[in-house]
């Protein structure tokens, strides 16, 4: 009897250690790195109109970073997915964002991810990452990033492009992302990670948008101090 016990015991044991590694396995397998490429990318513009430029921290750096990482993305060829929320009663997209010429999505849902968008994303081949900018960030910037998380693909959202209308709900939304998978990422890194390296074609001619300063859009007041980043 005593024997029995015993190899029941072993054999639970090794059972165990089997779903311990498989498990360790699968995370590992699951884990996501992050990389961006250019052919392999879309930047994704949200809501920046005429109606959210008094109500929201930091719109005007907000917008001009954005409207950076849209002339990158024009010098390198990206697609450009740009939403207006409800612009009959918001407004159009503000005219300093530089993207008079290119489509906008209208919706009223907080998702960017509709199906009409949804529809052109699948007709872009070999596409794993969206980088996301715009407002607000605890509304329409994390709701899309979640769909585009649940769709399975790779979420970097440009902490220095985003914003709300309090520090609070940008902190918070931008946490609670990062706590679902997304990359916190900036302007500056995603543009070089596009690149990926110095003799790429249009190096010097994005290396000219990175190297005028961005303007500080309240990131800094975010991590005085502990904050929800530390762990």
């Amino acid at each position: 009897m005593s024997i029995c016990i015993v190899s029941a015991a072993i054999e639970a044991s090794r059972n165990h250690v089997h779903r311990v590694l498989c498990g360790e396995f699968r995370m590992s397998s699951l884990r996501r790195i992050g990389k961006l490429g250019e052919r392999s990318s879309v930047l994704f513009l949200c809501d920046m109109q005429e109606k959210f430029r008094k109500s929201i921290v930091f719109f005007p750096e907000i917008v001009s970073v954005a409207a950076r990482m849209l002339q990158a993305a024009k010098k390198l060829e990206m697609p450009v997915i740009i939403t207006e929320q409800h612009p009959k009663g918001l407004g159009p997209t503000v005219p300093e964002l530089g993207a008079d010429d290119l489509k906008k999505y209208t919706k009223t849902s907080f998702s960017m991810l509709t199906p009409e968008v949804e529809e052109e994303l699948q007709s872009i081949p070999d596409l794993r990452s969206i980088v996301l900018c715009g407002i607000e960030t605890q509304a329409c910037i994390m709701s899309t990033a979640l769909d585009l998380l649940d769709k399975g693909y790779d979420v970097h959202v440009v902490a220095d492009a985003c914003s709300s209308r309090s520090q609070v709900d940008r902190l918070f939304a931008l946490s609670r992302m990062r706590q679902s998978g997304a990359f916190l990422t900036t302007s500056e890194g995603v543009l070089l990670q596009l690149l990926g390296d110095a003799k790429h074609p249009k190096f010097k001619e994005v290396q000219k948008i990175i190297m005028e300063p961005a303007p500080d859009s309240g990131l800094l007041s975010l991590f005085r101090g502990p904050n929800l980043f530390s762990t």
